[in-house]
């Protein structure tokens, strides 16, 4: 009698431990019963089944880092070897359709399906040295965009596609270089020419200060002022020391020094 009491105990606990599941933060469930899903999704917490009939299957709502390394085309028939983080996450009110239409294994049957394809139609359309530079953040965007427009209906949000690193080949590598010191030659010749250019500047705006300086002084200089001056001169000569010899015609004095040499 004990033995076969003992025998329903641990059935009975089997049974109760079996039909109790947890939905943690960050998943909701899905409820299966007799090969049907439920519509209504199942929030996160402790919650009871019947396991003989009915299973909790738990999705992640929270973001996912896919993380696929490839080689992507480009413009000119290039192939790139690209890494590429995809974040992503279900849509939780979508979850009970993602299980019904997709499956539990839906990164595999539909996002990285549609990540390829999008991630080769995109970078086909650009160069491969734009893969390298502040094009970049252009690609992402435009492959984001194109696979949400696949997946946003089918319960599935793209929040961002990240090229984390690209390998060129090496004469691409080459070129590349060549060509941003090219580019970095041509900025510096450019900043010597401007200089030149403000240096030129500057001179004929002195140049044509002393020009008006001296065309006022010109018209400025009248017989009567240079006589006037000549007079302010005489004085002058007159109160200073020394003996000197003037010879003028009344206008300008020629002043020749009187004082003896040693």
């Amino acid at each position: 009698m004990k033995p076969t009491l003992s025998c329903i105990a641990v059935l009975t606990a089997a049974i109760l431990l079996h039909s109790c599941t947890v939905v943690r933060q960050g998943e909701v469930g899905v409820r299966r019963t007799l090969g049907k899903i439920n519509p209504r999704v199942v929030e996160a917490g402790p919650r009871t089944f019947n396991p003989f009939v009915t299973t909790i299957i738990t999705v992640p709502v929270r973001t996912i880092n896919l993380e696929v390394a490839l080689e992507l085309p480009s413009k000119e028939g290039v192939n790139v070897t690209a890494e590429i983080s995809i974040l992503y996450h279900v849509d939780g009110s979508m979850a009970t359709s993602v299980i019904e239409n997709i499956g539990r294994d839906y990164e595999r049957t539909v996002v990285l399906p549609v990540f390829r394809a999008s991630a080769a139609d995109v970078s086909s359309k650009f160069m491969a040295k734009d893969m390298h530079t502040g094009n970049r953040l252009e690609i992402e965007n435009q492959v984001k965009d194109q696979m949400n427009g696949q997946l946003l209906r089918r319960g599935i949000i793209v929040e961002a596609v990240l090229m984390k690193s690209i390998k060129l080949p090496p004469n691409l590598y080459r070129a590349i270089e060549e060509k941003l010191q090219a580019e970095q030659d041509a900025q510096r010749m450019e900043f010597v020419l401007e200089r030149e250019r403000q240096e030129a500047e500057r001179m004929r705006i002195e140049a044509e200060g002393i020009r008006d300086f001296n065309r006022i002084l010109a018209e400025g200089l009248t017989p009567a002022v240079i006589q006037f001056k000549s007079l302010e001169a005489f004085e002058k000569l007159a109160g200073s020391p020394g003996a000197k010899v003037i010879i003028t015609d009344g206008e300008a004095p020629f002043l020749i020094d009187g004082e003896p040499r040693q």
